[in-house]
């Protein structure tokens, strides 16, 4: 998957719409959607808040790894 489509699961798996997700995370409705349609890519500060919100590690959200968090070693 691409990061886009990443970005619109995990939205979608907490149950929120992109307006809630907007205003939790202080932006638009149509900054969330131009970053899951792929229009725009989020900027880093945003992929962090995506991190901490979720809970899923980087790697997982740039489609690099299928594991949601990063195993401990």
């Amino acid at each position: 998957m691409q990061y886009n489509e990443i970005l619109s699961e995990l939205r979608k798996d907490k149950g929120l719409t992109q307006g809630e997700l907007a205003r939790i995370f202080y932006t638009s409705q149509r900054t969330i959607s131009n970053w899951e349609t792929g229009r725009n890519e989020p900027p880093y500060e945003m992929l962090v808040k995506y991190v901490k919100f979720f809970g899923v590690s980087a790697d997982y959200i740039l489609g690099i790894t299928r594991e949601k968090t990063p195993k401990k070693q």
